[in-house]
């Protein structure tokens, strides 16, 4: 048997929703058999793959670095899943909408913060002028709301996926047809 190759990422957002994937618990056993992970951050995958199946987007569009991988993402990817409110909506990371990039730079950056008074241009990606939730950059297909989407829902999204059924996703629940 085939299985499916899946995907995800963390942009800018916390880890709550790759936290929630993991409680999954025992449905992970379950979804090992059918699923081969081939990015995310607990895999040692510097680049994103050719031909993934599912990819399950963690956080918003904050910088130039998440911004052109999203693109590759959608590239690459025959399914995409914003995961969470920060994927979804741009939530919390989205707060800094407003206020100038440089002005947050040198606040995190300034003077009396680093050793050498610099802002790390070389190693910090350059932050976009507005934080972005995941649909504003590339088409999304699906959307799991939640800060971060309860285990049961990504379960379901997962499982219904697999068996070549469409999530539809209404209210607090996931209903399938």
């Amino acid at each position: 048997m085939t299985k499916v190759r899946v995907a995800t990422v963390w942009f800018s957002g916390c880890a709550g929703c790759h936290m929630s994937f993991l409680d999954l618990d025992e449905l992970l056993i379950d979804l090992a058999e059918r699923i081969e992970i081939v990015k995310s951050p607990v895999v040692d995958t510097k680049a994103f793959p050719e031909n993934v199946d599912v990819t399950l987007i963690e956080g918003a569009i904050g910088n130039e670095e998440h911004y052109e991988l999203v693109r590759e993402i959608r590239a690459r990817s025959k399914i995409v899943i914003a995961l969470g409110d920060c994927a979804v909506t741009g939530n919390v990371p989205a707060m800094r909408n407003g206020i100038p990039v440089k002005e947050i730079l040198e606040g995190v950056y300034g003077k009396e913060r680093t050793t050498n008074g610099t802002i790390p241009t070389e190693v910090v990606p350059a932050l976009l002028d507005r934080v972005r939730p995941v649909h504003e950059v590339i088409h999304v297909d699906y959307f799991l709301h939640g800060c971060p989407p309860p285990a049961a829902v990504i379960g379901k999204a997962l499982l219904a996926l697999l068996d070549g059924k469409t999530p539809e996703l209404t209210g607090r629940e996931l209903k399938f047809g």
